[in-house]
């Protein structure tokens, strides 16, 4: 009995030794994003990076937090739980995906007590110069650009009118708000109808299921008002769900998410279960494509091939982790690039600095990336190869 009790502790101890790793990454990264009814792409794209480097509490690389769903009402928690991370000794690189208010703080706290972390907004909601006058760069989705291409973009689906769905706060953010004027001055060129209509903000006392709710109840009737027509956006990524639902159940058009993805909004839209997919985007996108095509969506909706909030997430924590390890540098769009490409074979992607509207001064620590858009049914819509016109580079909210 001694012998199978030595025998048994033996082997016990072959399997601690087997199963733990041999040392401990170097150097941490902290990923803050938001949670599965907010974000899920965001999320997801950390959980990826947990997969490829470990989990730090584990021995591995990466730190992976949530912020309040309420983030608003709840800032300082938000911006004490980015400032935390700066109490980890080994933390190098600290990405927010999605930016929200207070990650400036919260990046300006860790400045103070660790000046040597890296820290990276991915797509900020706060001003560009705010923003960067505490991270060490921020990426956004090009919505200069994409002012422009949305309603282009919808012209090419057949829409006569364009509707432009948000509210007060995303107004208040100088890249949304700009991004608003120039769609209404891109719809005007183009002999499109453009209309902005409220809807409520997620954050506020409705929450989230009541934001959904009126979105669900308005579309019909902004349908019956506008007529079949009309090609739909919005600014949030909880409308995101609904008003794709009710666009494939009654008609119009959705060129792209605020965020674009095949994970944003589509699978609740249509009930589509993705788990055996899983981290296959292409394999991703052809199902998604084919329950489009089931609900009688084919040609008049679309996303980006590549979640972008996933490979935002998973991206910038990539290029972090290269800077560290002296593999690539901070200032280089190329290294930048490399990182995104990693996690998007195939994906034609267009990077440039962002330059404010008044001062005509280029910041080189904001970065504007987009995707071509793909169409449900027709495929890729060439908007990637688009000369833009000077003059929407002109247009301030």
């Amino acid at each position: 009995m001694v012998k199978g009790f030595v025998r048994c502790a033996a082997l016990v101890l072959v399997l601690l030794l087997f199963s733990t790793p041999v040392s401990a990454a170097d150097f941490h990264i902290g990923v803050v994003t938001g949670t599965v009814s907010q974000a899920e792409d965001n999320l997801r794209g950390a959980e990826h990076l947990i997969e490829e480097y470990g989990n730090s509490s584990d021995g591995g690389m990466i730190t992976h937090i949530t912020y309040p769903d309420n983030f608003m009402s709840e800032m300082e928690t938000t911006v004490t739980q980015i400032a935390g991370l700066a109490d980890d000794p080994k933390m190098k690189v600290v990405v927010v995906n999605e930016a929200i208010p207070g990650t400036t703080e919260g990046f300006r706290r860790i400045r103070e007590k660790r000046p040597d972390i890296l820290l990276f907004a991915g797509e900020a909601h706060e001003d560009p110069g705010v923003v960067t006058s505490a991270a060490d760069l921020a990426v956004n989705t090009d919505n200069i650009a994409r002012g422009y291409l949305i309603p282009l973009a919808a012209q090419k689906l057949g829409a006569k009118t364009f509707v432009h769905i948000s509210f007060p706060r995303h107004m208040s953010y100088e890249t949304l708000g700009r991004r608003r004027a120039i769609m209404e001055v891109a719809c005007r060129d183009l002999g499109i109808k453009f209309v902005f209509e409220t809807a409520p903000d997620p954050t506020s006392d409705v929450g989230v299921a009541g934001a959904q709710q009126f979105i669900l109840e308005k579309v019909p009737a902004w349908l019956d008002q506008y007529g079949p027509d009309t090609s739909f956006f919005c600014t949030n990524n909880a409308h995101t769900e609904p008003l794709l639902k009710r666009i494939a159940e009654l008609g119009g058009s959705f060129v792209e998410a605020d965020l674009p993805s095949p994970l944003m909004g589509y699978p609740g839209a249509l009930g589509i279960d993705l788990s055996k997919e899983k981290g296959d985007w292409p394999a991703i996108l052809k199902k998604v494509e084919e329950a489009v095509d089931a609900a009688g969506g084919s040609g008049r909706m679309g996303t980006w091939a590549y979640s972008y909030g996933y490979t935002n997430s998973a991206a910038l924590a990539e290029f972090g982790k290269r800077i560290v390890e002296g593999a690539a540098k901070i200032d280089s769009l190329k290294d930048m690039a490399e990182c995104y490409n990693k996690y998007t074979p195939g994906a034609r992607w267009n990077a440039s600095y962002y330059t404010d509207a008044g001062t005509g001064v280029r910041n080189r620590k904001f970065i504007l990336v987009r995707q071509d858009t793909y169409v449900f049914g027709s495929g890729y819509m060439g908007m990637s190869d688009v000369e833009i016109p000077e003059k929407y580079f002109q247009i301030s909210k």
